[in-house]
């Protein structure tokens, strides 16, 4: 029975698109092709008018947008125009747009483009209104949209054609829209605190700065093999050497990893560096960064995500990774001295490692495993070991450890930052260790960026750097479920051999 609801409604479905087609060859066949119109004058939009009611009231105003309803009733007719800022209704009579244009209008189809000029009104029923007294159509839709009730519910579609989300969905519209404006808000505090924007390349010869697998390509005009970078960090350290003091870059970074609802393959990376300053400078940078983008685009510091609460006006919490273990796993590491006793902990605690996996690393997989779900207030993850961490700064009272935070909300990683290894002799050794590592078959460590070294011999100044997670960010800051709803066009597995 489904399956023949379901064959009925693709008839249907196509006998509308024909009357469609039909329409719209009647239409050019009469020197009215709406493809043909280059321009049309738009002086304001819906929400503009709703929201400043009473000085537009009675004023001539141009709008366009999509007829999203329609009513036709004899000699009046009522349709609801949807533009970027929202939905309107006009009213549109007979004896006001003329006989000929009206019946144009009693052809248009729902999804048509439209501009409508007329002036702003109340109805009867206190709705606020355009009295058209010109409706002309600007493009014709061929498509059939969805069902305007429900809406685009299929989770899979709304992804690939986002195009359609925007129309039917207000929500995923008002989602990007805040996007927007958090990377405008991200853009003008570090403007304001001397920053420079820069944009450093996406095709490289050695894709560092991250433990991450990166996509692979052939350039044919130097017959040489490229990556796409996996980070920003090691041009930007460089520009750190070349005496720019302050620089940032937001841009698309690519992992050939796996996809779920916090990962896509390509996705929006933030970095900054700071000279003269160190991790310390970073943890009160990422505080007001936050605080600032929050109350600028939502007006408030306390956000909602799934429902809980979180609170960006409270100063973040600061702990070590070895007392986050202690915490929440109960395991002083710092009674922790041989890799024997880090797997004999392991082991206890059913906690996965590799051979290859050093006292630090298992270190990591403890936090990982015990303590991260439990960080949902702002909180900063400092210290953490030198195993994991080849770009960074030794603790000078404890060389286990580096002078590394990461930066947790809602159990997710938000933000990385280090005190910036500028030593050239110790960076050649980690570089040196990560190649080992390699050799190992661990696909995510790094090679030796034998420039990026040049470039630190030249020297670099003490130099606080950090990555967020833009897309996360825009996640937690809009309440959204997965990654996806915060990416225009996210990674999608092709259909029938294409992209559908």
């Amino acid at each position: 029975m489904a399956e023949q609801q379901k064959k009925e409604q693709e008839q249907d479905i196509n006998q509308l698109r024909k009357v469609r087609r039909e329409k719209l060859t009647d239409l050019q066949s009469n020197g009215k092709n709406p493809f043909e119109i280059t321009r049309f004058d738009v002086t304001c939009h819906a929400m503009d008018i709703k929201d400043n009611y009473e000085e537009m009231e009675g004023k001539q105003v141009t709008l366009a947008g999509r007829i999203m309803q329609k009513r036709v009733m004899g000699k009046a007719s009522f349709c609801n125009v949807l533009d970027q800022s929202g939905n309107i209704q006009s009213y549109v009579a007979r004896d006001s747009i003329g006989e000929e244009a009206y019946k144009d209008f009693k052809k248009m189809d729902i999804g048509d483009i439209v501009g409508v000029e007329g002036e702003v009104f109340k109805t009867k029923t206190g709705e606020i209104s355009v009295h058209a007294s010109s409706v002309k159509l600007l493009s014709k839709s061929l498509q059939i949209l969805p069902e305007k009730y429900h809406g685009l519910t299929n989770t899979d579609m709304r992804y690939r054609q986002r195009y359609v989300d925007l129309i039917m969905n207000p929500d995923a519209r008002d989602t990007f829209i805040k996007r927007s404006k958090i990377l405008s808000a991200i853009r003008r505090y570090l403007d304001g605190q001397g920053f420079l924007e820069v944009e450093t390349p996406m095709l490289v010869s050695n894709a560092g700065g991250a433990a991450a697998r990166p996509f692979e390509t052939h350039f044919n005009a130097l017959d040489e093999d490229f990556k796409l970078r996996i980070s920003l960090e090691l041009y930007l350290k460089r520009l750190i050497v070349g005496g720019l003091e302050r620089v940032y870059e937001i841009g698309r970074v690519f992992r050939n990893e796996g996809l779920d609802t916090r990962h896509n393959p390509e996705f929006t990376l933030m970095e900054l560096y700071q000279a003269y300053t160190d991790y310390n400078g970073m943890m009160d940078l990422t505080e007001n960064l936050y605080r600032h983008v929050a109350q600028e685009v939502l007006g408030t510091t306390v956000i909602t995500y799934n429902g809980v609460e979180m609170d960006l006006g409270k100063p973040f919490e600061r702990i070590t990774m070895v007392d986050a273990v202690k915490k929440y796993a109960g395991v002083d590491w710092n009674e922790v001295e041989t890799l024997e006793q880090a797997r004999a902990l392991a082991r206890e605690k059913h906690v996965e490692f590799e051979d290859r996996h050093k006292k630090g690393d298992i270190l990591s997989l403890f936090f990982e495993e015990f303590a991260e779900e439990h960080l949902i207030q702002p909180t900063f993850v400092m210290d953490h070991p030198i195993e994991i961490s080849p770009l960074t700064k030794k603790k000078p009272e404890n060389p286990e450890y580096v002078e590394r935070f990461e930066f947790f909300m809602n159990g997710w990683e938000m933000a990385n930052a280090y005190s910036e290894l500028n030593d050239p002799i110790d960076q050649r050794e980690r570089f040196k260790a990560q190649e080992e590592l390699l050799a190992q078959g661990d696909e995510e460590a790094n090679t030796t960026d034998e420039d990026f070294l040049n470039a630190l011999e030249i020297g670099m100044p003490p130099t606080g750097g950090i990555g967020f997670g833009i897309d996360r960010m825009c996640m937690l800051l809009t309440d959204s479920a997965a990654i996806r709803d915060v990416l225009l066009f996210p990674t999608m597995k092709t259909l029938g051999g294409k992209d559908q």
